[in-house]
């Protein structure tokens, strides 16, 4: 009765005792007696809850044990206990006694024991009790011998540190609970570009109640070919003729019929000409079929050739094309890319996954430079091709007689590959047509013409004439400006001047009428208040700009101005003065009269007490008594004398008629301004107006 209530005791501090610690197990620990190593005490209840992590197993080493001995351990004991199975009850001094455990370790079927230390109420001999080491040691789970309820994996098992893995033979897969297998059978969807598919288990038999889908879908662009193997065998019957009735493999390519096959030949190579393939392997319940095999590439879509293109050129030049291949067309010099009506820039045409270019090729047509700009005073004539087109040829000329380039005759432009009609040096720049001075229409050349002359008609072109508060004249030197004396135009600048040109007679109809836009005096003129006598001309010039361009003609064209020179104004010759004022005593004319004077030293030309000053000269023909009077005034001095200009020497104007005696005829001499002194002023006023 007393040993049954020791075994309950045991048993139920065992349920008693529960561990609420949540920490991780050790690896390893040690556990000794209450007070080792002195004496353990008497009446003594003591339980040690060991573990070690999950997957391993518990291995118990006793290092020495001193318990009292007694038959069955009844007085004294230490107890190993494994869930409700006691698996040791130990006392004794040494391995030689026999509860003594000696140094062979203990190992719980599990991860967890129990050791239970019971004592009497004596320790007479002073017994030290025990001490122990346990330890986690790998459980090798895939061993049979350690596993009661069969193999942890239904087919490769693989031991690891506290654990294990299961594996599946080639044609099977791992079901969810990791543990067992279940034949591979299609494989999902392959869209790698290249690959390997074979039936479940090849090369050995194929498992019966097979319905296995393979799907090969790539990117569209490429097109799959299958190569199957020469090991080729899927059961085949032969009783109604050769049929694929129980095993077979069906390929289904988009846009045609499945195809079957069966038997011992290999399909070979199958080229299916798209990106998505399906294959369907049956087997029923009988029959043996031992499988197929194949490996699978792609290839890019192939694309038609592009053709070629006038006038153009196509790159890159393949023999073939394929999917994400491109191509660009470039037009030769000249020649313009067009799609349609429309004028592209570039162009790019891509091969696109369905075989064909995702634009049609452009055609390249002849540029053009479009209408020649206009040229003042001056016209173009096409001189080859047509309708401006690349290379066409045209030539600019001005409207002569009037107007002239200043160093050519003419310019040449052609249609260049910028669009632009050029020169041969690049240039696009066209000249202006500079108004022709100097030249008039005369009936002969070098006819000396004597006296108060009248004019003819186109002799004296460049003469103006106004004659408004009084008369007076100028010298049209292009076909804007006019140059007359500044005593003409003083305190007239604000005043809607007229003048008149083209004319021998002032009374005609048909002159040429000019509006003055523009009146600029010399700066450095003295200008005196309205009915003072003057006494000063020097600088006694001025520029007028008219309102309009002058229509240059036989009647109206411009005088050259001189050059600078430190040589007498007339340089020894005979000039020519014209107008309409008074000639041999008259003091005005409806004619215009012209006539011929020579230089004088200014020491004979002495005329009361007006200034003289290097800015004018003296002229007259004291002879044949030839001067210009008042009517003259602003009128021009021009050199050559009259019908002696050619184009290697045209007429200039030299000098302005400014002032002389008071009574015409008296003395036939008067001075005039001098020209050249004024270039410089000249140039920069009508630049800057």
């Amino acid at each position: 009765m007393f040993v049954m209530d020791r075994v309950h005791l045991i048993i139920c501090l065992l349920w008693a005792c529960v561990n609420v610690c949540e920490c991780e197990p050790a690896m390893f620990g040690e556990v000794s007696s209450p007070q080792y190593p002195q004496p353990y005490p008497a009446n003594l209840q003591k339980q040690w809850d060991l573990e070690v992590p999950q997957g391993y197993q518990l291995q118990l080493t006793f290092n020495h044990l001193d318990i009292e001995s007694s038959p069955d351990c009844y007085y004294d004991s230490v107890t190993v206990v494994s869930d409700k199975m006691v698996l040791g009850k130990f006392c004794g001094q040494n391995s030689t006694d026999r509860f003594h455990p000696g140094d062979k370790p203990i190992s719980a079927p599990g991860n967890s024991l129990q050791l239970v230390f019971l004592t009497d109420d004596s320790n007479h001999e002073s017994h030290l009790g025990f001490t122990a080491f346990y330890q986690a040691v790998d459980i090798d789970e895939c061993s049979s011998s350690s596993v009661e309820n069969g193999p942890p994996c239904s087919q490769i098992c693989l031991n690891t540190l506290g654990s294990y893995l299961c594996a599946c033979y080639h044609g099977y897969t791992l079901r969810p609970d990791q543990r067992t297998c279940v034949l591979e059978c299609g494989g999902g969807v392959h869209s790698e570009l290249e690959g390997t598919l074979s039936s479940p288990g090849f090369p050995d038999m194929s498992p019966l109640d097979l319905d296995c889908i393979y799907t090969i879908s790539v990117q569209p662009g490429f097109i799959i070919t299958l190569n199957f193997s020469q090991n080729f065998h899927i059961e085949q019957v032969y009783s109604q003729g050769e049929s694929c009735l129980f095993h077979w493999l069906q390929v289904s390519v988009q846009g045609k019929e499945p195809q079957k096959y069966c038997g011992r030949t290999s399909p070979g190579v199958l080229n299916t000409d798209t990106h998505f393939v399906q294959l369907e392997y049956h087997t029923d319940g009988y029959g043996q079929s031992q499988g197929w095999s194949l490996r699978y590439t792609t290839q890019r879509v192939q694309c038609p050739q592009p053709g070629s293109i006038g006038n153009g050129t196509v790159t890159p030049n393949f023999p073939r094309y394929f999917y994400r291949d491109y191509i660009h067309v470039r037009c030769k010099p000249g020649y313009k890319l067009m799609m349609g009506d429309e004028e592209i820039s570039s162009f790019k045409s891509i091969c696109q996954s369905n075989g064909q270019w995702h634009l049609t090729l452009p055609e390249c047509k002849i540029i053009d430079c479009g209408a020649p700009k206009p040229l003042l005073n001056g016209e173009f004539d096409l001189i080859s091709g047509e309708n401006n087109e690349y290379l066409s040829v045209i030539e600019y000329h001005c409207n002569e007689p009037y107007y002239r380039f200043k160093d050519t005759s003419k310019v040449t432009y052609r249609c260049a590959v910028d669009r632009k009609w050029t020169e041969v040096n690049n240039n696009d720049v066209i000249p202006p047509c500079y108004p022709v001075c100097g030249m008039n229409t005369e009936v002969s050349y070098g006819g000396r013409v004597f006296g108060g002359k009248a004019a003819r008609s186109g002799q004296i072109p460049w003469q103006l004439f106004h004659q408004q508060s009084h008369r007076g004249g100028a010298s049209l030197i292009s076909d804007y400006w006019a140059l007359t004396a500044a005593h003409v135009v003083d305190g007239l600048e604000n005043t809607n001047m007229t003048w008149l040109g083209g004319i021998i007679n002032s009374q005609e109809k048909n002159s040429v009428t000019m509006e003055a836009k523009k009146i600029i005096i010399h700066p450095n003129y003295q200008r005196i208040p309205a009915g003072d006598h003057r006494k000063n001309f020097n600088n006694d010039i001025a520029l007028i700009k008219m309102s309009a361009r002058v229509p240059l003609g036989p009647n109206i064209r411009p005088v050259c101005l001189p050059n600078k020179t430190v040589e007498p104004v007339m340089e020894g010759k005979m000039g020519t003065i014209s107008g309409f004022g008074g000639f041999e005593g008259n003091l005005k004319s409806d004619i215009l009269q012209y006539g011929h004077i020579r230089e004088y030293p200014s020491e004979q030309c002495v005329f009361g007490d007006l200034l003289v000053t290097d800015n004018m000269f003296c002229a007259g023909d004291e002879v044949k008594r030839v001067d210009s009077c008042q009517g003259d005034s602003g009128g021009p001095l021009f050199f050559p004398m009259l019908g002696y200009g050619t184009k290697e020497q045209p007429y200039e104007v030299r000098g302005i008629v400014s002032w002389g005696p008071e009574i015409c005829g008296r003395v036939s001499k008067g001075y005039y301004t001098k020209v050249h002194n004024y270039l410089g002023w000249i140039e920069e006023t009508m630049a800057n107006n």
